[in-house]
């Protein structure tokens, strides 16, 4: 039995357009609320939110039971790291902050196997080959790992030619907002400049052939970055949601709103 298919992965290679939220409360249980959603990915965020290797593992799971699938995002690229996460069950990985080919060239090194990267062989202890149930995990496994590279600042567009034409790396994702800052323009992620130069960023990458992927709490801004090409894209996070979901719900009520919410069984 060979590795679990990256359903994710085989959607970007057929050109399907997958659609993710943001997962950053770092609670299993909210995860697997949000996984019902119907979102195609939810990027599980290790970076900026409280998360560690346990939650992380847990949240995969929670999230691995529905038809969403669960991209980890890692606080660094780090080989340890990374060795960890992919031995827990994740397949898809985004890396922030990269910045040069030879980063690059360390992290496809680190999500395979040798003799074509330096992956431990010790899946056997973990949730990825089912804890040893899958008998060819080793020889099916790099297949079905999918490693996403954030590109957020001028040093990473400058090298972004470089680092999509590496094999092993299978889409580019922009962050607006830390581009923004890095370009002077902190706090403003739809600025003209910026925008122009996500444009730019697109354009390179589709021409590698690789997937575009991004994010941003804007619909407006979700909808031209599609225009743009996006292959793959976050609408939203669940912490912005839950924020103004509950302030919203406050205000309505002490306004006199009305609400078109149908009761729940025992409230």
């Amino acid at each position: 039995m060979p590795a679990p298919k990256n359903t994710f992965k085989a959607a970007l290679r057929e050109n399907r357009f997958q659609l993710g939220l943001w997962v950053a409360l770092a609670s299993p249980y909210a995860a697997e609320i949000v996984s019902g959603s119907g979102y195609d990915w939810l990027l599980i965020d290790g970076e900026h939110g409280p998360n560690d290797i346990p939650l992380l593992s847990a949240q995969i799971q929670a999230v691995a039971r529905s038809g969403s699938h669960p991209m980890v995002r890692l606080p660094i690229g780090e080989t340890w790291l990374i060795k960890q996460t992919l031995d827990t069950g994740a397949q898809t990985l985004l890396i922030p902050m990269v910045e040069s080919v030879e980063q690059a060239q360390a992290l496809v090194r680190a999500v395979r196997y040798p003799p074509h990267g330096v992956r431990g062989v010790g899946a056997a202890l973990g949730r990825a080959s089912q804890f040893s149930r899958i008998g060819d995990y080793l020889e099916t496994a790099n297949d079905e790992i999918c490693l996403i590279v954030q590109i957020e600042s001028r040093a990473g567009l400058a090298e972004l030619d470089d680092i999509a034409a590496l094999d092993g790396v299978d889409g580019l994702f922009i962050g607006p907002s830390d581009l923004a800052a890095d370009m002077g323009y902190l706090g403003q992620p739809g600025h003209p400049e910026v925008t122009a130069a996500i444009n730019g960023a697109f354009d390179r990458i589709g021409k590698a052939g690789k997937a575009r992927g991004i994010m941003t709490l804007s619909l407006d801004q979700a909808h031209m970055y599609r225009q743009m090409g996006a292959d793959f894209m976050a609408i939203g996070t669940d912490v912005t949601l839950l924020v103004s979901a509950t302030t919203r719900l406050r205000e309505d009520f002490l306004s006199g709103g009305k609400s078109d919410a149908k009761p729940v069984a025992g409230y």
